[in-house]
């Protein structure tokens, strides 16, 4: 199997770049395909819904630069959603659908969505925010119906199919983290160009990755994170087909990849582990000449998982690092990376610095907080001072991490940010639980963070200090998990606790965290 170290001669055509931009020359070509039912949605059928879905939007009141939220699972509607509000200029908050509904609630308001659409599959988080998202005007469920909402479908088949006469570039506001645990929206200005404008993305899509109308992508992981749902509507803007996963599994994806003839896909270091431990007669019945581009990014990847897999599949393997907030890319390919084992790439967009806690440039080697300087601005929604601790005073801007650059200019990563855990390719901050577990009141101090898995790169786990008095045990273990998950999604919960005496705190208060992670992760 081999792979293209550049696609800038299968890069897409230059022009409008949206479905709709496809109708006329192929708008039978799938634009998706669901992979557990083999339902397809035509360019032209994803065009029609998109522009009846921005019609509804504009029906309800709402103009270019608000707000609108779903919650979701791999639906069948999830990118025609998507594109409904991207055709109608707005910003779209994607949701996990695995939030407990207080968390799903928090998102809803903060964001300011006008309108919220979920499914029966969500209908738990769905109901349990009607009286916590008062900003919220028109509630629609897709699928089968929801209390307190309209139905999705019937809006859409009774709104005017005629595009709206001004259309701009919506964009998304996904959330990451706060500074208090609280997860926040990053918001990136709308830029005001017409619906079909070429973004950055776009361009290393077609440039790097050769996305063209011929590119078959699979999309394995849930269409709610950052990179799924950009990826796959850039396979679109360059009239691809997207196939969409409903859930990851080993065996499925390689059968997929090819029967569908698979030229592109994206997957997360835990992915690939699966994969290799795959029975010998699973991956000796895998064929995969296909394949020309596989992208991995979200969580680092351990060198001989990586190795391994540019072994089996060959020289395709490609990885980047950047963030939600868009404000860097680095990247390597198979070749750059087997050369410089480890590394995250080099950057694309602007030179990196890595600086001490002072802000003073390190020289080669020395590891520090990493900025990248570029173009790319951004703001973490009604946060203004995480928004300012994000920003060096020469305007370079930093996703938090720690790293150095070689001599060669790439970059490797030497720790993660704020203690943030990587489960599986999912960020999870592990404020939010200590948050939660502090409240108990056998609690008397905790500490959350991540531990090694083999599975999925990163577990969470907690250490606690029990309240005077409360017998430590498994007992206390099993009703601490219990509390934490009656609050929280469980992926953002310990599946081990252990417990101290005492947790080690300087006298002012701050939590000597690394002390305990390090005790767990090998020297």
């Amino acid at each position: 199997m081999t792979g293209e170290d550049a696609a800038g001669s299968s890069a897409a055509e230059t022009g409008p770049a949206y479905p709709g931009a496809f109708v006329e020359t192929r708008g039978d070509h799938p634009a998706y395909v669901m992979a557990g039912t083999g339902q397809v949605v035509t360019y032209a059928e994803l065009d029609d819904r998109a522009n009846r879905l921005a019609r509804v939007f504009r029906d309800a009141g709402l103009q270019a630069g608000d707000h609108v939220a779903f919650c979701l699972e791999n639906h069948p509607e999830f990118l025609a959603i998507a594109w409904g509000a991207h055709y109608a200029g707005l910003y779209y908050t994607a949701i996990s659908s695995r939030l407990h509904a207080s968390e799903a609630a928090y998102i809803v308001d903060d964001c300011g969505a006008r309108v919220f659409i979920a499914s029966p599959f969500t209908a738990e988080i769905a109901e349990g925010i009607l009286s916590e998202t008062p900003k919220v005007e028109l509630r629609l469920a897709v699928g089968g119906d929801i209390e307190g909402h309209l139905s999705y479908e019937a809006a859409v088949a009774a709104a005017d199919p005629t595009p709206l006469e001004v259309r701009v570039e919506g964009m998304d506001m996904l959330y990451s983290s706060g500074t208090t645990g609280r997860p926040k929206g990053v918001k990136v200005p709308l830029s005001g160009a017409p619906l079909g404008s070429p973004n950055p993305l776009h361009m290393l899509v077609t440039m790097l990755f050769g996305a063209n109308p011929d590119t078959v992508y699979l999309s394995p992981a849930p269409l709610y994170h950052a990179a799924p749902l950009r990826f796959s509507m850039t396979v679109q803007r360059c009239g691809g087909t997207v196939i969409v996963m409903e859930h990851f599994d080993p065996v499925e994806a390689l059968r997929l990849i090819d029967r569908y003839q698979v030229t592109f896909a994206q997957m997360v270091p835990t992915m690939f582990v699966r994969l290799l431990k795959l029975p010998a007669e699973d991956r000796d019945g895998f064929d995969g000449s296909s394949l020309t581009h596989v992208v991995h990014a979200a969580a680092p990847c351990p060198v001989p998982v990586k190795r391994q897999m540019i072994q089996w599949w060959g020289p395709v393997i490609h990885e980047y690092y950047a963030g939600t907030e868009g404000n860097g890319f680095c990247y390597a390919n198979s070749e750059d990376w087997l050369a410089h084992e480890g590394t995250v790439g080099k950057s694309l967009l602007g030179p990196l610095h890595v600086c001490d806690d002072e802000g003073a440039e390190l020289p080669v080697g020395e590891a520090g907080t990493v900025y990248f300087e570029s173009s790319s601005g951004f703001a973490y929604h009604n946060d203004p001072a995480k928004t300012a601790d994000s920003y060096h005073p020469q305007g370079w801007s930093t996703l938090g991490d720690v790293g150095y650059v070689d001599d060669d200019g790439f970059l490797y990563l030497t720790d993660r940010k704020a203690y943030m855990i990587i489960r599986g390719g999912v960020n999870v901050y592990p404020q939010e639980a200590e948050n939660v577990l502090t409240m108990h009141p056998k609690v008397a101090d905790v500490a959350v963070f991540g531990i090694p898995d083999e599975d999925f790169g990163e577990e969470v786990h907690a250490v606690v200090q029990p309240a005077e008095g409360v017998e430590p045990g498994p007992e206390l273990e099993a009703e601490l998990i219990a509390f934490c998950r009656s609050q929280l999604a469980s992926m953002k919960c310990p599946r081990r606790i252990d417990f101290r005496d005492e947790l080690p705190r300087h006298p002012t208060g701050k939590l000597y965290k690394r002390l305990l992670k390090d005790e767990y992760w090998p020297q």
